[in-house]
């Protein structure tokens, strides 16, 4: 039976990531950062396409698995009929080179495990030359180098492509490996010590969660969120990718499976409001300079996405050998929605910027200059129709969501004159008179009067869960009839038992694409914001409730949710999804609860 994604565990070292499966196998890795090649892919594939099995001899799916507490150490245990063992899965913050550690500690009798290591670079398409060196495993192929040590050490063999151990551990026993990857035109890296590892990423993982400020219900699931935040921040440069994982399938046996091993701009203002009212101002600072570094340029060059060190080329191609997770194809590196035009990321940019400083973040030189410019592009640019938040491939229109983020956009540079007046420049009338026109044409042409909602589009019938957001980016009062209408809309047309689609995927192809996807889960936790918003605050709770429980035994949300089937869909672990449950918790249980 093929792994569900709900199967998967995440560790990282804060530049890449691993993904566990409850049978011990890492079955997705990409070295030396999120968005490089896969050295593991069976996630996408199968065995041939790289995997690394640490088990019981003839076991299977594990007895139980968690976290240690306030970090991202996994323990995975099997009982078996010989007695128990656990395995320690963890990547400590690297000096030069990435390392994955596997522990193995008998708990009870005896138990022999078995372990299978099948390294295959480029997405699993090379099959690297293996050799023994020094009482290592070696393998190389082009760039690419990787050394698998023990300690102690025990046998292994060449068989099938792979390299092969069998040993026997008894109750208070250890064995330890580490794979560690390097460019293989550079020497060996310095030996880590796999203990001393560990050791210190407990300890370094349990004083970083100590600094979270929320104390309010559901304080686990919320650090649990934001200690997957920072697992997914590319540390050199504070970039945050959306998941580290690509092609993961929106619709089980579908199409609509994307590379999410980017950055994208949609997320900024959310992820730095979280961040900051957790209490993680340096994380909150340092996206808001990978931010400044990558928009910078021309404000008509301004990108939805970016690499994790801002790079601006992120091509979208077709990996024909790799089958798709559970038969879903085609498999995708590269991201062709870079190329597309939302006008929703100027008012992101800017209500992000805004955010830091009003947070007071240390300014930096030339930020004002910067948005003034944003906002000179944005004065004609904001009537043009763009692909939208969700970045549909159906053809540009008249987007709502965009036009209210156009909105966004002035309202910010206003209000940020208004408080601060010695930054000077800027055409502060103009931009209240424009601020003002976007408005009136919003209300005017995207809004349906005789169902009370807004629309996803003008001169639309469809709803759009980004709509949601009306009333938590100012543009109107909660209390306002046309947000309330919205909600209620929103409610009987997108949400099952509260759970929310993006938008409908029946009638007009608006994203170009066949099939459908599940429920999204930012989108239902923003429709919980909006209940708490309007005044049905008991539906609120009870919907945050429910979205928590749909997180997997070690507390991780993928993008989607299907209800009907009962499982999770979508890239994963989803930064977006983790965002919102952080962001809801704040606003459903008061500012008193987060310190």
């Amino acid at each position: 039976m093929h792994p569900r994604i709900e199967d998967y565990a995440l560790i990282g070292d804060q530049q890449t990531a691993a993904l566990v499966s409850t049978d011990g196998s890492v079955d997705w890795l990409c070295l030396p950062r999120f968005d490089s090649a896969a050295c593991f892919a069976r996630l996408l594939g199968d065995e041939d396409n790289g995997s690394w099995r640490l088990a019981p001899k003839g076991a299977e799916r594990c007895t139980r698995r968690s976290y240690r507490p306030d970090t991202l150490v996994l323990d995975t245990e099997w009982e078996t009929a010989e007695g128990s063992v656990r395995v320690t899965d963890l990547m400590p913050q690297r000096d030069r080179a990435p390392d994955l550690v596997r522990i193995v500690e008998g708990l009870s009798g005896e138990v022999t495990l078995r372990s299978v290591l099948r390294l295959r670079f480029d997405y699993g398409s090379v099959v690297p030359w293996v050799r023994r060196s020094d009482g290592h495993r070696v393998a190389v192929a082009g760039p690419d180098s990787a050394w698998l040590r023990s300690e102690p050490e025990v046998h292994s063999w060449g068989e099938d492509f792979g390299t092969h151990a069998e040993f026997t551990v008894a109750a208070g026993e250890k064995v330890a490996f580490v794979l560690t990857w390097h460019p293989s035109h550079e020497p060996r890296p310095p030996l880590i010590d796999p203990y001393m590892s560990l050791e210190h990423s407990v300890e370094d993982w349990r004083g970083w969660a100590a600094r979270c400020r929320y104390e309010g219900p559901h304080r686990d699931a919320v650090v649990r969120s934001l200690i997957t935040l920072k697992a997914l921040t590319y540390r050199p440069t504070g970039g945050i990718v959306a998941a580290p994982s690509t092609s993961l399938p929106e619709e089980p046996g579908g199409v609509r499976n994307w590379d999410y091993r980017f950055c994208w701009l949609r997320d900024s203002t959310l992820t730095l409001g979280a961040l900051l009212s957790a209490g993680y101002l340096e994380e909150a600072e340092a996206w808001r300079d990978w931010l400044l570094r990558a928009v910078a340029g021309s404000p008509a060059d301004l990108q939805i996405m970016y690499g994790v060190a801002g790079e601006r080329r992120l091509p979208e191609s077709e990996l024909p050998w790799l089958s798709g997770f559970d038969g879903s194809a085609p498999v995708r590196i590269g991201n062709d929605a870079v190329n597309q035009l939302q006008l929703d990321v100027y008012g992101e940019v800017m209500d992000s910027l805004s955010l830091a400083r009003q947070a007071g973040m240390r300014p930096r030189p030339q930020m004002w200059e910067l948005q003034c410019t944003l906002m000179d592009y944005l004065a004609t640019a904001w009537r043009e129709p763009d692909e939208g938040l969700w970045e549909v491939r159906g053809g540009r229109r008249q987007f709502v969501h965009s036009k209210v983020m156009a909105w966004v956009a002035l309202d910010r540079a206003v209000r940020t004159l208004e408080h601060h007046p010695e930054l000077g420049g800027g055409d502060i009338e103009g931009w209240r008179a424009l601020r003002d026109e976007v408005h009136r044409e919003v209300c005017e042409k995207g809004y349906d009067p005789e169902r009370n909602t807004f629309t996803q589009y003008y001169g639309s019938r469809e709803l759009d869960a980004s709509l949601l957001l009306i009333p938590r980016v100012g543009f109107l009062p909660p209390d306002d009839p046309r947000v309330v209408g919205t909600v209620d809309a929103i409610g009987a047309e997108l949400a099952r038992d509260g759970l929310v689609r993006r938008y409908s995927t029946e009638g007009p192809q608006v994203d170009g694409l066949p099939g459908g996807e599940g429920t999204f889960l930012v989108c239902s936790f923003w429709y919980a914001d909006a209940l708490h918003a309007v005044g049905r605050a008991k539906e609120a709770r009870d919907l945050f409730e429910r979205l928590v429980g749909l997180a997997n035994d070690v507390g991780l949300l993928a993008e989607e949710y299907d209800p009907v089937a009962g499982r999770q869909l979508g890239n994963f672990p989803q930064a977006f999804s983790h965002v919102g449950l952080v962001n809801t918790a704040l606003a459903l249980f008061g500012e008193e609860d987060a310190g």
